[in-house]
């Protein structure tokens, strides 16, 4: 009986080093498939995304799937938290592109899609770690989850399709340029003045929903982020030119407003 005990587990390492040796933390086909089909706009601050591209793709899309549905858990904790939090942003965007196709191009917001009682984000559409799952479960049970990643500036990495939400790289997250590449997010996003910007007239900041969605994410202190209004005065220069205005966003004495959120699909015609 011990025999068999040990064979089975043996059996189990041989397999979840197998699944660790074989994925490819470059996520390259993932890669590919983002430069073909993303295109930036607003000076590189906004992208919009071919989901026309993506359908005459997707077979090669549900490839790159297939790779991370087939990761065992245990495998996934063995790497580190660099390429743990490149694989989850990397999976929440290609299961949300995956999710946008399943209804494309007959609907004009993620939000057509799910019910009247269930949301796009906890439809239990894909399988992460052998159970069936959500986007929500990757987002708010993993990502955001205390005390593992602890990075508010990956609100700008994980995307919703939509034209309000934070631009969808042309390139997939690595763990060698993870950090690089959400503070890139943070800088663009805040640059985008359809999305974020400082109101001359007023003297106020009006600035994305989801810097009120996710207030308390930006008031923990992870990476530096320790108050919404600090967060906007890292980045007072991308937020206006005028050096008075940019000196009151950083002493953070400027008043703060909400745009409306554009759920509009973000989709290249």
């Amino acid at each position: 009986m011990k025999s068999i005990t040990r064979l089975i587990a043996a059996l189990a390492l041989l397999i979840t080093s197998t699944a660790f040796a074989q994925f490819d933390h470059s996520h390259k086909a993932f890669d590919d498939l983002l430069k073909k089909h993303v295109t930036y706009m607003s000076n590189g601050n906004a992208s919009q995304v071919s989901y026309a591209g993506f359908a005459r793709d997707r077979a090669a899309l549900k490839a790159y799937l297939d790779s991370v549905s087939a990761v065992p858990e245990a495998t996934y904790k063995s790497w580190n938290k660099n390429q743990q939090l490149a694989f989850l942003i990397n999976a929440y965007n290609a299961y949300t592109i995956e999710l946008i196709l399943t209804k494309y191009p007959n609907l004009k917001s993620i939000r057509d899609l799910g019910g009247t009682f269930t949301k796009p984000w906890s439809l239990k559409f894909f399988t992460l770690f052998g159970k069936d799952t959500h986007l929500d479960n990757i987002e708010h049970d993993m990502i955001r989850a205390d005390g593992v990643f602890n990075d508010p500036r990956i609100h700008v990495a994980v995307v919703c399709a939509s034209i309000g939400c934070p631009m969808l790289r042309n390139e997939a997250f690595t763990a060698d340029k993870l950090d690089a590449l959400l503070e890139d997010g943070m800088q663009r996003f805040l640059s985008d003045k359809s999305r974020n910007r400082y109101d001359p007239r007023s003297k106020q900041l009006e600035i994305s929903k989801i810097f009120d969605w996710y207030k308390k994410d930006f008031t923990k202190g992870y990476k530096g982020f320790s108050s919404l209004e600090a967060t906007l005065g890292k980045y007072a220069d991308r937020l206006s030119n005028d050096p008075a205005a940019q000196a009151e966003i950083k002493a953070g004495k400027v008043s703060i407003s909400y745009l409306d959120y554009d759920w509009n699909l973000n989709d290249k015609k």
